[in-house]
């Protein structure tokens, strides 16, 4: 594929790939960009310094369409050692994220959050085991009451206190 007809521009869906130049506007002179007799050179310029001002910008210009075209290649080779090398999309994704997700893990906001949250993992397990205690005890305290004497004391009083409803 001949260089030249290639859409070197970065922005274009087409970017690398063949395309017809004969119709690019690229080809067409901006409106004054180029000496016009009838256009006098801009003040404090002389004819001379606007046409080396030109020939640079010509130059500067060529050199951007270079450097794309090199660009362009430079891409398209890298595609191409990429999918010798097994490498697509979804796998350079997951490496990122395995690479990102281990940077996470040695930040020093990851670790101090991990202690934190180990810290607070400790504090309520021994907060829990301090409630289990005694809601065992408390449990083992109405066992070891008789059930019945307890139920029927309760009842004889509950019903001698409180008259009957009707």
């Amino acid at each position: 594929m001949d260089p030249a007809s290639q859409d070197i521009n970065l922005n274009s869906p087409n970017k690398g790939l063949g395309v017809d130049r004969t119709d690019s506007l690229s080809d067409v002179p901006v409106e004054g960009a180029m000496g016009n007799p009838a256009n006098p050179p801009p003040p404090g310029l002389t004819e001379e310094e606007v046409e080396e001002l030109r020939t640079e910008l010509t130059k500067v210009e060529e050199e951007i369409n270079t450097l794309r075209q090199v660009l362009c290649a430079k891409e398209r080779h890298a595609a191409e050692l990429k999918r010798k090398l097994g490498l697509n999309p979804l796998n350079e994704l997951r490496q990122n994220l395995t690479r990102s997700w281990q940077d996470v893990q040695t930040s020093n906001a990851y670790k101090k959050t991990q202690e934190t949250l180990s810290q607070a993992g400790q504090k309520t397990t021994a907060a829990l085991s301090t409630v289990s205690t005694a809601i065992s005890k408390k449990i083992g305290d109405m066992r070891a009451l008789p059930f019945s004497n307890s139920f029927s004391n309760y009842s004889i009083r509950h019903s001698i206190s409180m008259p009957a409803m009707r």
